[in-house]
C-alpha cells in the first residue's frame, strides 16, 4: 500500500521546498540563463560592452577545426574513461561478490579513492608518474622504456584517462556489486546444477540482469568524463602538451578564464549542457522502457 502525507494546508509544503528551489534557482537555473544570453553576445576583454551576434559563436564554433577536434578528442577520452573504470569496478564485483575472507574490509578498502577529490587525484598520479620525480614514471625512464607524459601526447592522454578513470572506480563498484547481489541465487544454482560453469553463467545470467546498471552507468560515466575530470586534467597537463589532452570543458575554462572568449566560451556551455540533457533524456527513455517490460 502506498503511503502519503498529507498536510492540512498549502503554506507548509511551499515553505518546506522553498530552499532547496532557492539553490537551484541560484546556482543552477540563473548562471545556465546567463550562459545562454552570453553565447548569443559577444563582449569585448574588459566586458564593458557586449553586441547581440545571433547564432555567430555557434557558426564560428562548428567551422572552428581546433573545436572539432576537441570534440573527438573528449569522445575518445570519455569513451577510455568509461570503458576503463566500468571494466575495473565490473571486475573488483564479482571478486567482491564471492565468499572471501575479509570480503568487508577489501569493499571498504575499494570505496575509498571516491573520496579523493579529482585535484587530489591529479597530484598523486603526478607524483607516480611523473619522468623525474615519479615512482613509477622514473622506474621506467631507469630501465630503458621512454615516458615523458608532458612531450608524449599519447601517454599524455593515457596518463589522463587512467587517473580519471582510477577516480570513478569506487563509484562504479558499488553499482556493480548491488546489481551482482540482487540477481536471484536460485537462478544462478540452478544454472549450476544444469552444467554451468561460472563464465557462462555470468555471460547468459548476471550480466542481462545486470544490463539496466550498465547503461545507467555508462550515462553517469560519460558525464563525469565530459565534466567533473576538469581538475585532474588541470593538474596533470593543463590540456598539454599543445592541445592533446584539452577536452572540451578544458576548452571552455581557456577560451573563457585565459583567452577571455565570453561568447564563445558560452557557446561551448551552452553546447554541452544540450549534450547532457540529451544523454540523460536517453537514459530515462531506456530506463523506463526497461521498467514498462
Amino acid at each position: 500500500m502506498e503511503r502519503r502525507t498529507l498536510f492540512a494546508g498549502r503554506l507548509l509544503p511551499i515553505l518546506l521546498i522553498m530552499p532547496q528551489l532557492l539553490i537551484t534557482l541560484v546556482f543552477f537555473y540563473w548562471p545556465a540563463g546567463q550562459a545562454i544570453w552570453s553565447s548569443f553576445t559577444r563582449a569585448d576583454p574588459f566586458g564593458q560592452h557586449e553586441d547581440f551576434v545571433g547564432f555567430d559563436n555557434f557558426t564560428d564554433l562548428f567551422t572552428d577545426p581546433l573545436y572539432l577536434a576537441s570534440i573527438a578528442r573528449t569522445a575518445v577520452f570519455c569513451a577510455g574513461v568509461a570503458a576503463v573504470s566500468m571494466g575495473l569496478a565490473l571486475l573488483l564485483a564479482v571478486c567482491a561478490d564471492r565468499e572471501l575472507r575479509g570480503r568487508a574490509v577489501y569493499r571498504i578498502l575499494l570505496i575509498w579513492p571516491y573520496a579523493v577529490a579529482p585535484a587530489v587525484a591529479g597530484v598523486l598520479w603526478i607524483l607516480l608518474m611523473h619522468p623525474q620525480i615519479g615512482l613509477i614514471g622514473h622506474w621506467l625512464n631507469s630501465v630503458g622504456i621512454h615516458w615523458d607524459y608532458k612531450l608524449d601526447d599519447l601517454q599524455a592522454m593515457l596518463l589522463v584517462i587512467l587517473a580519471s578513470a582510477w577516480k570513478q572506480v569506487s563509484y562504479n563498484f558499488i553499482f556493480m556489486l548491488a546489481g551482482l547481489q540482487s540477481v536471484p541465487k536460485a537462478v544462478i544454482e540452478a544454472a549450476r546444477m544444469d552444467g554451468a560453469g561460472g563464465w557462462r553463467r555470468f555471460r547468459t545470467i548476471s550480466l542481462p540482469l545486470l544490463m539496466p546498471t550498465v547503461f545507467f552507468l555508462l550515462v553517469v560515466n560519460l558525464v563525469y568524463a565530459a565534466f567533473e575530470t576538469f581538475p585532474t586534467i588541470l593538474a596533470i597537463t593543463q590540456g598539454g602538451p599543445g592541445q592533446s589532452t584539452e577536452t572540451l570543458v578544458v576548452k571552455v575554462y581557456r577560451d573563457g578564464v585565459i583567452n577571455l572568449d565570453i561568447g564563445g566560451s558560452s557557446a561551448q556551455s551552452v553546447v554541452l549542457m544540450l549534450a547532457v540533457i540529451l544523454l540523460t533524456a536517453l537514459q530515462f527513455r531506456f530506463l523506463g522502457n526497461r521498467g514498462g517490460e
